[in-house]
């Protein structure tokens, strides 16, 4: 009889049999989860739209950009750690705290009374938020048969998709029609349903020991070690060099608490990071095509509304509809190459993921100044179904090949690696695109302080769009400027596209077997906290 079961896909992770939820129960636990995702997604697209309001309001321009690096700075570090607290102490437990401190910090940040109120504030909003996006998709894992495993990260995949495309319209109208302050309050009741949802319907975890030791040593240094590579990538981005004092001293320190993490990691008999997780092939393929698979698309999606706003000559809103076919294909990709992925090797439909991917970036690398918007459009079709064929299937293959015990610090893991890809990438292509415009202004002969007050591609898309500055400027200049990025961008397109082939080639490390077959390792050999 348990044969047949498995069979038929009623075993979660490692062949343990599914935690006993009816089908409404999970229902109502998905649409739970999915509400704080959405929440957490549209908060950092929503903010984006009434930061004018807000810097009129508070003041602060300096530093306002510190706004959205604290809210990334605390989400993206934090992603590891809350995934691993959840399989010592339960994923309720957990979902609970992290809903409770993104709220504290979405009241607070609406209460504001000055930028640097504000930016505390998001520290503590994205401390909290790190925690919905790797305990939605573990919940996910733990409570759905690896047949219905598919169509749920997919619509994970599309809740977040969707959220991050309608987040600025959402900022929009609530900071023209009430105030920017509800783009931070609003998420206070749904926050709130989502919170007695998860309290209500989802089983706490069983702890298997009285006590529950928490690497704290590892955590710690781990945290401190990630807060200041990402402060390196943030300083680079701003165009700082690598060899100053400041960015020396960052980088010893974050390779002096690297190497002092793994030592401790190896020594502790239940790390944070449990090192064996990487002697995995899954996972550490996994971890290595999300990473460069993040660097590449998230590294120069960035860039391609500018390319469509300041070297085609269309307006803001144009510039924004053409991410709309990315986040829908990603959705629908999400869903079949979960389905796809029962069906055939975790390799193929990763391979064709990639290949989609380096095919939408080859087409981006051939786009020119008599591109249209559509053919724009056209592109993001591949990128979203590159994304949408790894992603979803990456996930659904790295939970199935891990003990329940992992479940949580694996899969946070993979959208950390991810998630750092992508940093990584805004700040390697922002490079690129500065120093090829440097290069443009050197060449031209033009007045080197010019290009210095171009510190950043917004600067130069304002000089090209805005009739205002272009009457400030000889006649020539615009055309110069438009041309100048668009060689500009296209250096950041091509170096996106090794990029891509990079994550295509990565894909080859992948096992070919079915993912139903890759369940080798019983859970009973791997220490268990619920």
């Amino acid at each position: 009889m348990e044969g047949e079961d498995r069979k038929r896909g009623d075993y979660s992770p490692q062949g343990l049999p599914l935690l006993p939820y009816p089908s409404r129960n999970r229902a109502v636990i998905t649409a739970g989860v999915m509400l704080g995702l959405f929440l957490s997604a549209l908060e950092s697209t929503a903010v984006m739209t009434a930061m004018p309001t807000v810097i009129a309001s508070l003041g602060g321009l300096s530093i306002y950009n510190w706004v959205f690096s604290a809210y990334l700075l605390t989400s993206t570090i934090t992603l590891p750690l809350w995934g691993k607290l959840s399989d010592q102490y339960g994923r309720r437990n957990i979902y609970l705290i992290g809903v409770s401190i993104f709220l504290i910090g979405s009241a607070l940040s609406g209460l504001s009374h000055s930028m640097v109120q504000l930016i505390l504030f998001r520290l503590i909003q994205g401390l909290g938020a790190g925690c919905l996006l790797p305990l939605a998709m573990t919940v996910v894992g733990e409570i759905y048969t690896l047949d219905e495993r598919g169509k749920m990260q997919g619509l994970l995949s599309g809740v977040w998709g969707l959220s991050s495309l309608i987040g600025p319209f959402i900022g929009g109208l609530l900071t023209d029609y009430l105030s920017w302050r509800w783009v931070f309050y609003l998420n206070i009741p749904f926050g709130l349903l989502s919170a007695m949802v998860i309290g209500v319907y989802l089983k706490p975890g069983q702890k298997e020991k009285k006590t529950v030791f928490f690497d704290h040593a590892g955590g710690v240094s781990l945290a401190v070690a990630l807060t200041l590579f990402l402060l390196i990538l943030m300083r680079l981005g701003k165009g700082d060099s690598l060899f100053s004092p400041l960015i020396l001293l960052m980088l010893f320190g974050f390779l002096f608490l690297m190497a002092l993490f793994f030592h401790n990691e190896s020594r502790v008999s239940d790390p944070v990071l449990p090192l064996q997780l990487f002697t995995r092939r899954v996972f550490a393929s996994a971890s290595l095509n999300g990473f460069l698979g993040g660097m590449a698309m998230f590294g120069s999606i960035a860039f391609i509304p500018l390319f469509v706003q300041a070297v085609l000559n269309t307006s803001a809103t144009k510039a924004g509809s053409v991410l709309t076919p990315f986040v829908l294909t990603w959705m629908v990709f999400s869903i079949v190459g979960g389905h796809l992925l029962l069906r055939v090797g975790i390799r193929f439909i990763v391979f064709i993921g990639m290949a989609s991917l380096t095919l939408g970036f080859f087409l981006l690398s051939r786009m020119n100044l008599h591109t249209v918007i559509t053919d724009v459009m056209r592109n993001m079709v591949f990128l979203g179904a590159g994304m949408g064929f790894s992603v979803a299937p990456l996930t659904i293959a790295v939970q199935n090949t891990v003990p329940r015990s992992q479940l949580g610090i694996a899969t946070s893991m993979t959208q950390f690696f991810r998630t750092i890809g992508g940093t990584l990438g805004v700040t390697l292509l922002g490079t690129v695109l500065s120093r090829n415009l440097q290069a443009q202004f050197h060449q031209s002969g033009m007045d080197p302080g010019f290009f210095s007050r171009l510190n950043s591609s917004s600067s130069a898309s304002q000089l090209i769009v805005s009739p205002q500055v272009q009457q400030t400027l000889s006649p020539d200049t615009p055309h110069f400027l438009k041309l100048a990025l668009f060689h500009s961008l296209h250096s950041v397109f091509v170096a996106g596209l090794w990029i891509a082939l990079l994550a295509f080639v990565s894909a080859i490390l992948l096992p070919r077997e079915n993912v139903r077959k890759l369940t080798s390792v019983s859970d009973s050999n791997f220490p268990s906290h619920g």
